[in-house]
């Protein structure tokens, strides 16, 4: 993703919406994006980076299961299928 993509999905989004990151997919956690840093990378080429804040309240805590399953970070959980009740009188009694 480029720059110039983030910029055009973001656009699409209502300005005051807070941004979050995601992070660690095998352990979803949602962090409050704080900074945006232009450095060069190992080839010296330029790369942004998004990065969570400083404070102790950076990690807001489990990613919601929504958003991780949008993210397919993992898979949607269904409802276990119906059983027929079990009758609470013995078999032949009243």
């Amino acid at each position: 993703m480029t720059v110039g993509d983030l910029i055009d999905r973001l656009s699409a989004c209502d300005r005051s919406t807070p941004l979050r990151l995601a992070m660690n997919p095998f352990f979803p956690m949602a962090h409050r994006a704080a900074q945006i840093v232009e450095a060069l990378d190992e080839k010296q080429k330029p790369v942004v980076y998004l990065a969570e804040g400083w404070d102790e309240d950076s990690q807001l805590g489990p990613l919601p299961p929504k958003a991780a399953v949008a993210l397919t970070w993992q898979a949607p959980v269904l409802a276990p299928p119906r059983r027929p009740r079990r009758s609470a009188c013995p078999i032949g009694g009243q």
